[in-house]
This record gives structure tokens, C-alpha cells and sequence, in this order.
């Protein structure tokens, strides 16, 4: 390993998982391989430079995963970064099913790696959506005209949260469901609270 230090809850996180354990460990090596610091974020082992986020490793029921934070500024000449859902902005994934396509990719995965580090050390951001350009859903918008005060409130939520109401709320195909969510978690929104909290 190549100025990297193996964190211990990293190890304790590996130590615990059944599913993707050799996995994990394949891409736990090729990661510290390329030099960053192995941290432990939002439960899984998230690696930096300089305190900046690079790479994650994840699983799911199907594939597990490298997390690029940044992977939409990187360039993908073999076609292997996965926009994870629509509404992803910045992250894309690099998926795999078993040890042996880690294994077989691994070169590859070093040279995004170093890719993702030169985008760090560059200062490079991607540049996010802003909110103001979502659609407001009608049945919100008729609720904002009809009580002000919920169009101050909403207003007054982080960006993050106002996108993962209108996220939510537009993800209704009927306008009869989005006006049920809308009623739902109106009483949150006055409270100045998001979706999930």
C-alpha cells in the first residue's frame, strides 16, 4: 500500500459483511493502492485526499459498488460510470457482481482513481441544479397561493430539502397522489423540517 493507512473501522465494517466481504477487500486494496486516506462515512469505507471525498465503496442486493463523488467530471473512455438514479447529479458508480470482474478491471480502475484525484487537485466542481430550476408541481403551487405562509416555510428549507419534497411530490404520476403527499407533509414543511427528518 502506497501511503495509505487502513482505518479500524473499516476493518470492523469488513470484519461484519457477509455479502460482498472479498468484494470489498479487492477494491479496499485497489483504492489504497492509489494513496488516498481510508475513512469511514454514512457507514461505509469512503476515501479522501485532503480531506475531500474521491471514491466510496458500497453494496446493494445485486452489485456492489465504487462511488466516484465527483464522477460526473470523469472521463470515462471504457463506458463503466452509472449514473445511479435521474436526479443524481455529481456521483456516478462503477458496479460489479464478483471479485473476479475487480480483479480483471483493475488497471482500469487505478487510471479513474488517479482521474478522480487530478479533478480533485484541480479544484474542479461540478456544478449543481439549482433548485429554482425544479418544477414546482401545480398541486404545490395551489397549495403556496392558497396559504402563504407554506410558500415562506418552504422557502426557508436548505436546497437539499426543498429538491427532496419536489422530488417526492412530482414523482406521483396522479395529480390525486401528489396532492395526498403534499397534505401529508405540509405540517413539516411549517415546522421547518424536510422529508426525513
Amino acid at each position: 500500500m502506497t501511503n495509505s493507512v487502513a482505518s479500524r473501522k473499516v476493518d470492523g465494517f469488513l470484519r461484519k459483511e457477509k455479502k460482498w466481504k472479498s468484494e470489498f477487500e479487492k477494491l479496499r486494496q485497489i483504492v489504497l493502492d492509489c494513496g488516498l486516506t481510508e475513512d469511514f462515512k454514512w457507514m461505509h469505507p469512503c476515501y479522501t485526499l485532503d480531506g475531500k471525498n474521491i471514491v466510496l465503496i458500497h453494496g446493494f442486493k445485486e452489485y456492489c459498488a465504487f462511488l466516484f463523488h465527483k464522477g460526473a467530471l470523469l472521463k470515462d473512455p471504457n463506458h463503466i460510470l452509472i449514473q445511479q438514479t435521474e436526479n443524481t447529479q455529481s456521483a456516478r458508480q462503477t458496479r460489479f457482481t464478483n471479485v473476479q470482474e475487480i480483479i480483471n478491471m483493475e488497471t482500469i480502475l487505478k487510471t479513474y482513481i488517479q482521474n478522480a484525484i487530478e479533478v480533485e487537485k484541480a479544484g474542479l466542481e461540478v456544478e449543481l441544479k439549482k433548485t429554482s430550476e425544479y418544477t414546482v408541481p401545480e398541486e404545490l403551487q395551489a397549495k403556496f397561493d392558497e396559504i402563504p405562509e407554506l410558500k415562506t416555510e418552504f422557502e426557508s428549507l436548505t436546497p437539499g430539502r426543498q429538491r427532496a419534497y419536489l422530488f417526492y411530490f412530482s414523482g406521483a404520476k396522479q395529480s390525486k397522489t401528489r396532492n395526498s403527499r403534499i397534505e401529508k407533509y405540509m405540517q413539516k414543511i411549517l415546522d421547518g423540517k424536510g422529508l426525513n427528518d
